[in-house]
């Protein structure tokens, strides 16, 4: 298993699931075209290209094209790279047929082919050592306990964390869950929610 700095944002969960087996690093779904009406994932995916770097690994047919220049029209260049897997024509086993392009998509990739667009694409990849252990993820219980749900000035707590951390505000409890967990290492996300517990609580 390859260790990658960058985060590698795909469109599906069948991407997803073919590119874990080859690459250890955080993969994202663009959700298909999902990403086009998701403000907190494509905040996430900003977020994610910020910390590490996220490299932009989508199918070769029109429909990965039109997602790839979504995403570089919301994230700026300096945080991306681009991986192209080259045109393959076929069918992926799980599909009864084609589809309609007729190009196997990035779960129809071999493991040598994706390492060798990552490599080409300028992925860093890292020593085994390398990255930092990981302590354990939040959960809703964490955010209850600072403050962030479940009383009466949570909703407040919430928007001034979000604020803090320039996320978009109507993002929910879940969302912003995600971001701590993915985007931070333990430390950074314990010291935020410190933060956010650390605030007074607003006047009635």
């Amino acid at each position: 298993m390859l260790k990658i700095q960058e985060a590698i944002v795909v469109e599906g969960r069948y991407d997803k699931n073919t590119l874990s087996q080859v690459v250890d690093t955080l993969i994202l779904e663009t959700r298909g075209f999902g990403i086009f009406k998701d403000p907190e994932r494509m905040a996430l995916l900003r977020r994610a290209a910020e910390k590490r770097g996220l490299i932009v690994l989508t199918d070769s047919d029109g429909a990965g094209f039109v997602i790839r220049n979504r995403i570089k029209s919301a994230i700026p260049g300096q945080y991306l790279k681009h991986a192209y897997i080259p045109d393959v024509y076929g069918k992926e086993r799980r599909k009864r047929q084609r589809g309609r392009e007729g190009k196997l998509g990035v779960e129809g990739m071999s493991p040598q082919v994706l390492v060798q667009v990552l490599h080409r694409a300028g992925a860093t990849f890292l020593d085994e050592n390398s990255l930092e252990r990981e302590g354990p993820a939040l959960t809703k219980a964490d955010l209850f306990a600072a403050g962030l749900t479940g009383r009466t000035d949570s909703a407040q707590r919430r928007q001034a964390l979000l604020r803090q951390l320039e996320l978009p505000e109507h993002m929910t409890a879940n969302a912003l869950l995600e971001v701590l967990n993915t985007c931070y290492s333990a430390g950074e996300a314990e010291k935020l929610l410190a933060w956010a517990a650390s605030l007074e609580r607003p006047k009635p």
